[in-house]
C-alpha cells in the first residue's frame, strides 16, 4: 500500500491534469468498478425455486403426492393449494423487500467531480478508479479512498465509518506515510470512501476504490460470516419425523389388527390409510411456512422488511439489543442544548421553548452565527443557524444590520478557533469580528484575568461531563483593513459558552423502557467518546452497569470479554472488528443478540447477529445487505413493534403447534377404536380428508390472526433453548386430546348399545368431534386470558372459519348427496343438541383446568 500513496502524493504535483481518458478506461478495466460486489438478482423465479427447495414445502409438496396416488384428491388439492399460496406469499415479500433495497441503493449512489484530460468532469461515483484527482467540496460524498493533496480547511464526517458523530479535520499530505490509517482523529491526510466533506475545500487523489477501499475492506469482511441457521425448521423437521414414525407404526398395527381379528386384510389396509392420514402432520409445515410469510408480511406493515425468515422465529427470544449510538439512538444532526454567560448563568434553549432567547444568551447565538459559514454544511455551525431560525434571532439580526462577509480565518493547529470578519451596513467604518472554537483557544484570543479562566474552564468541564461538545464563542469591532496575519491582534470580548449534543430520536426512552420491561438488556456500542456514550445512554434511560473502552477491550482474551460484557452496558471507542468481537462474546454466552445500526462500521456484526437490524433511510447499503430486518423509516422504535410482532407471532406459532397435537389425538382415537373393539367403522379417507379441511385453516390462518397476549412485553424473553413444542406444550396438548376423545368416543359407544344405526352414530360421533375442535380452539386463543375476553378479542379469521364450518355441517346434513358419500344417516334436534353439549363441556372443563393451573404457578401464563 506505500508505494501507492507515495506515488499519489508525487504525481499530485506533476500530472495536474488528472488521468486521461484513455488511462481512466484502462484501470477501469484492471481494477474494476468502483463498488462493492453485489449480491445476484434474487429474480421472482429463482426466488420460486428457493422457496420449493426449503424441506418443509418439499415435505408438503410431497404429502399431497402421496394422497394424490391414493386418490384422494380432495386431499391432493387442499395441500397443493396451501403449498401454492405459500410459495405466492414468499415471492411477493421477497421480490417487494428487492425492490425497496435496490431503490434504497440507487437513492444512496454518489457522483463525483474528477480532473480528467485536464478537464473537470462530473462521472458516476462507480466509474472512479485509481489515480483519478477528485475535486472536493462542502457537501460532497467522498467516492473511494483518497490522499488529500491540496486542501483549504477540510473537516470531513466519517460517523458511517467510525461512529464518531463530531466532524474531522483534515491535512495536506506533505510526507509519505508507511500505511492508511483507520478513519477517525484529526490531522489525517486521507478521506475514506462513504464520508461526507462538510466544511472546506481540496484535491485528492485516489489510492483505493471498491473492494481495496476501507468501505470495501469492512464489505469483505462479511463474507467469512455464514447467517444463523432458522432453528425453528429444525425442531419441525423432527417433529415431522416424530409424528410421521408413529404414524407408520400405528397405521400397520391397525391393518395387521383388523386383519387378524376380522380376516378382512382389505379391509384393514382401507381403515390402515385412514388412520395414516389422520396421523400425517402436514399441518406442521403448512403452519411454519404460513406463519413465516405472513409474519414478514404483517411486520412490513410497520415499516419494517424483514430479509431472513429466521430473524422472525429469533425476534421474541431476543434477550440482548446492542444498539449503535450516532444515527439509531440519536438524530445525527448537533443541536444547541445550552448556552453558559462568562458569568456561568445557564440557558437551555429547549426547556425554554421557541421563544426569544433572553438577554446576553441571544448575543451568544448571534456571534455563532457570524462566525459561521452563510451556507453550512459543518453540523456545529448548521446547529447555530437552526437555533437562530427557531428564535428568529439571525432573521432579526439580518434584518436590522444588512452584513457582508469581507474577510475570515480558518481553522489552524496552533489556533482552534474559526474568525470571520463582517462590514454591516449600518456602520460602514466599523467591523464585526466573531469567532468559535475550542474554548481554551477562545480564551486565549480574550486575554482573561486568571480568576475568570478558572471559572470558565469549571463551566466546560461540567458540560462536558454531560456529554457536551463545547465552543467558546467571542466577538470584537475593528476599525477596517489592512488585516492582520492572524486573529491574535483582535481585541476579543469573551460572549460565553455553547454546548452541542447529537439529540435523541423522538421515541427512543420509551423504547428502552419497553425492552427493559420485556427482559431484554439494552446495550451501547459506539465509536464515540465515554463521557458522551453515558451521557446519551443515561438520558434515554439506560441502566448504567459499565463502561468499556476499545483500548482496553484489545487487552481482553476472548474469555475474559465473555465475562466482561456480562456486567456492561457501554462500550466507548470501539473499532468495527470490536464490535464483532462483542457480539460474538454475548453469543458465546447463550445470549439472542439483536444488533441495529446503519454505518459501513456496523455491518459485519449486523451479520454475526441472530438478528441484524439496519436503518433503511440513512443506511449504507453494506449495512442493509448483511442485516436481516431493515427499518425503513430509522425509528429505533421499529425495533420494539418488531420485537413485539416476534413475540406474537411465536406465541401463535406455540397455540397452534398444540392445538394440532391436541386434535390428532381424538381423530387417531376414533380411528383405532372401532378396530381394538370390533365396532362399525367410524372414519375413512373421505371423512379424515373433510376433517383436515376444518384443521388446516384453524391452525394456519386463525391461529396466525389472534391478537398477541396481554403480556406481550411485559415478561422476559423465552429461553434460547426453549422448544416450540416442550414437554408442557405436550401435557397440555395431551389433556385436552384425550378429553376431547373420551367425551367423544363416550358418546359414540353409548349411542351403539342404546340401538343407534351405525350410519346415525358416525353422523353423531362427527358433529360433537367438529363442534369440539371448535371447543379446542377457543381453549388455545390465550394462554392466560379468560374465556369472556377471548370471545371479545377480535379475530375475523376465526369468524370466517366458523361460519364456513357451521355451513358445511348443515350441508353434510341436509343435501342427500354428501350424506350418503360420508354415510352419515339422519340427526335429530335432541341429537343436535347433545353434540353442543358435550363440545360445551370440553370447553368449560378446559377452561375451568387453566384457570386452575395459572393459580397454582402464581399467575404465571400456561405454557410458559
Amino acid at each position: 500500500m506505500a508505494p501507492k500513496i507515495e506515488t499519489a502524493i508525487r504525481d499530485s504535483a506533476t500530472r495536474p491534469n488528472g488521468l486521461s481518458s484513455r488511462e481512466a478506461e484502462a484501470r477501469l478495466r484492471a481494477d474494476g468498478f468502483n463498488e462493492l460486489p453485489r449480491s445476484k438478482s434474487r429474480h421472482p423465479l429463482r426466488i420460486v425455486f428457493e422457496t420449493l427447495r426449503e424441506p418443509m414445502l418439499a415435505l408438503l409438496l410431497g404429502s399431497g403426492l402421496v394422497y394424490l396416488l391414493l386418490g384422494d384428491l380432495t386431499e391432493a388439492l387442499l395441500l397443493l393449494v396451501f403449498a401454492t399460496m405459500s410459495v405466492v406469499i414468499t415471492v411477493v415479500q421477497e421480490t417487494r423487500t428487492t425492490r425497496v433495497l435496490e431503490a434504497l441503493r440507487d437513492l444512496a449512489s454518489p457522483r463525483a467531480l474528477v480532473i480528467r484530460d485536464g478537464e473537470r468532469k462530473r462521472i458516476a461515483g462507480r466509474d472512479v478508479v485509481r489515480g483519478d484527482l477528485v475535486v472536493l467540496s462542502e457537501g460532497d460524498r467522498v467516492p473511494a479512498d483518497a490522499v488529500l493533496v491540496e486542501g483549504n480547511e477540510v473537516s470531513a464526517d466519517e460517523s458511517l465509518l467510525t461512529g464518531e458523530s463530531v466532524p474531522v479535520r483534515k491535512a495536506v499530505a506533505e510526507s509519505p506515510l508507511p500505511r492508511i490509517p483507520e478513519p477517525g482523529g484529526d490531522d489525517l491526510p486521507f478521506v475514506f470512501s462513504g464520508s461526507l466533506i462538510v466544511r472546506g475545500s481540496g484535491l485528492a487523489e485516489v489510492v483505493g476504490t471498491g473492494a481495496r477501499s476501507s468501505l470495501g475492506r469492512i464489505g469483505q469482511s462479511l463474507t467469512g460470516l455464514s447467517d444463523e441457521p432458522p432453528r425453528l425448521q429444525a425442531e419441525v423437521r423432527r417433529l415431522v419425523r416424530t409424528f410421521a414414525t408413529a404414524g407408520a407404526a400405528v397405521s400397520i398395527f391397525a391393518v395387521l389388527l383388523y386383519g387378524i381379528f376380522r380376516g378382512s386384510w382389505l379391509d384393514g389396509v382401507l381403515a390402515g390409510i385412514a388412520l395414516g392420514m389422520s396421523m400425517l402432520p402436514e399441518e406442521f409445515p403448512v403452519v411454519l411456512t404460513v406463519f413465516m410469510a405472513m409474519g414478514a408480511w404483517r411486520i412490513s406493515r410497520a415499516r419494517v422488511l424483514t430479509r431472513r425468515p429466521a430473524a422472525i422465529e429469533s425476534l421474541g427470544s431476543a434477550t440482548v439489543l446492542c444498539t449503535d449510538k450516532t444515527g439509531t439512538l440519536t438524530e445525527n444532526r448537533m443541536t444547541i442544548v445550552e448556552l453558559r454567560s462568562p458569568d456561568g448563568e445557564i440557558y437551555r434553549p429547549a426547556q425554554a421553548g421557541l421563544r426569544q432567547v433572553p438577554g446576553h444568551f441571544s448575543r451568544i447565538v448571534q456571534c455563532g452565527i457570524l462566525a459561521s459559514a452563510i451556507n453550512p454544511f459543518d453540523p456545529m455551525e448548521l446547529a447555530f443557524h437552526e437555533l437562530g431560525r427557531r428564535v428568529g434571532e439571525g432573521e432579526r439580526d439580518h434584518a436590522k444590520n444588512r452584513r457582508t462577509l469581507v474577510h475570515s480565518y480558518g481553522l489552524r493547529p496552533e489556533l482552534l478557533a474559526v474568525t470571520q470578519v463582517w462590514q454591516m451596513d449600518s456602520d460602514k467604518k466599523h467591523f464585526v469580528i466573531a469567532v468559535k472554537g475550542a474554548p481554551e483557544a477562545v480564551m486565549r484570543l480574550c486575554h482573561l484575568p486568571s480568576d475568570v479562566s478558572e471559572r470558565i474552564r469549571r463551566d466546560v468541564n461540567a458540560m462536558a461531563s454531560s456529554g457536551l461538545r463545547i465552543l467558546g464563542i467571542a466577538e470584537a469591532m475593528y476599525d477596517g483593513p489592512p488585516w492582520p496575519e492572524t486573529p491574535t491582534a483582535f481585541q476579543f470580548k469573551f460572549v460565553g459558552l455553547a454546548g452541542l449534543a447529537d439529540p435523541l430520536r423522538v421515541g427512543v426512552r420509551d423504547a428502552v423502557a419497553q425492552c427493559r420491561s420485556a427482559g431484554i438488556r439494552v446495550v451501547m456500542i459506539t465509536g464515540d467518546y465515554p463521557v458522551t456514550a453515558r451521557a446519551i445512554a443515561e438520558d434515554a434511560g439506560f441502566d448504567v452497569e459499565g463502561i468499556c473502552t476499545g483500548n482496553e477491550l484489545e487487552t481482553l482474551s476472548d474469555a475474559m470479554l465473555r465475562d466482561r460484557v456480562r456486567r456492561t452496558t457501554i462500550f466507548a471507542r470501539i473499532m468495527p472488528q470490536q464490535k464483532l468481537r462483542i457480539v460474538n462474546a454475548f453469543k458465546t454466552n447463550g445470549e439472542i443478540v439483536a444488533m441495529t445500526g446503519d454505518g459501513v462500521n456496523d455491518a459485519p456484526s449486523l451479520k454475526a447477529a441472530h438478528i441484524g437490524i439496519a436503518m433503511g433511510g440513512r443506511g449504507t447499503d453494506v449495512a442493509r445487505e448483511a442485516a436481516s430486518i431493515v427499518l425503513l423509516d430509522d425509528d429505533f422504535a421499529s425495533v420494539v413493534k418488531s420485537i413485539r410482532l416476534g413475540r406474537r407471532i411465536y406465541d401463535n406459532l406455540q397455540k397452534a403447534a398444540v392445538f394440532i397435537f391436541a386434535v390428532h389425538i381424538p381423530i387417531a382415537g376414533l380411528a383405532i377404536l372401532p378396530l381394538a373393539f370390533g365396532l362399525p367403522i367410524l372414519f375413512g379417507p373421505v371423512h379424515i380428508a373433510f376433517l383436515e379441511m376444518v384443521i388446516d385453516p384453524v391452525c394456519s390462518l386463525v391461529f396466525e390472526a389472534e391478537a398477541e397476549e396481554e403480556d406481550v412485553m411485559r415478561r422476559p424473553p423465552r429461553a434460547p433453548d426453549s422448544l416450540l413444542f416442550s414437554y408442557t406444550s405436550v401435557i397440555w396438548g395431551a389433556i385436552q386430546g384425550i378429553l376431547a376423545f373420551s367425551v367423544v368416543a363416550s358418546m359414540f359407544v353409548i349411542e351403539l348399545q342404546n340401538g343407534m344405526a351405525a350410519d346415525e352414530a358416525r353422523a353423531l360421533a362427527f358433529f360433537s368431534l367438529v363442534l369440539t375442535i371448535v371447543s379446542l380452539i377457543f381453549a388455545n386463543r390465550s394462554f392466560s386470558a379468560s374465556l369472556v375476553t377471548a370471545f371479545r378479542r377480535p379475530n375475523p379469521a376465526l369468524a370466517w372459519v366458523l361460519s364456513s364450518i357451521a355451513a358445511i355441517l348443515a350441508l353434510s346434513l341436509l343435501w342427500p348427496v354428501l350424506s350418503n358419500m360420508l354415510r352419515f344417516g339422519a340427526l335429530h334436534a335432541d341429537d343436535l343438541g347433545l353434540t353442543v353439549a358435550s363440545a360445551a363441556a370440553v370447553l368449560v372443563t378446559l377452561e375451568s383446568l387453566k384457570s386452575f393451573l395459572i393459580s397454582r404457578q402464581g399467575q404465571r401464563p400456561l405454557l410458559r
